[in-house]
């Protein structure tokens, strides 16, 4: 059932990005032109979205499980370090330089685009380098302790 609602949920997140015309790069860079030709849709579509998600994200606080029985996982972490800064820096220029960003990647590889084949190679190269640094970063950082034991 999981799986199933799963499905549904991407097929209907493609189903918007295909209707408002989020997976047509020039789209997005008509966005991000804002000292050009500057098509301004994205920002309507966002804004939905948003307002979408704000519902569901005050109903879903309410609730310790999902409507399938399952825990609720909601982001707790509040704080911007490094990390993210960097990571939401990279994500920009990737989405400025292409016009794609993950979701709409998948939609233009599963319609034979070659631009989203290379984007989603490059995307999963890029998932594949991070794997690769935090495995090394954990094997690196000291095993943790328990409390009142000493190390």
């Amino acid at each position: 059932m999981v799986l199933f609602f799963s499905w549904m949920a991407g097929l209907i997140f493609g189903i918007g990005l295909l209707v408002s015309g989020m997976t047509n790069p020039a789209k997005v860079l008509g966005f991000l032109d804002v000292a050009g030709a500057w098509d301004p849709s994205l920002a309507f579509v966002m804004a939905g979205a948003i307002a979408v998600a704000a519902v569901g994200f005050k109903v879903a606080r309410k609730r310790t499980r999902s409507l399938l029985g399952l825990p609720m996982n909601l982001p707790t972490a509040r704080h911007i370090d490094r990390r993210l800064v960097i990571g939401s820096m990279l994500f920009g220029v990737g989405w400025g330089l292409a016009g794609i960003c993950p979701g709409p990647s998948l939609i233009l590889l599963g319609s034979g685009i070659p631009k989203g084949a290379v984007f989603v190679m490059a995307m999963l190269a890029g998932m594949g380098l991070f794997e690769c640094l935090e495995r090394k970063k954990r094997r690196g950082s000291p095993a943790p302790t328990a409390v009142g034991k000493p190390t």
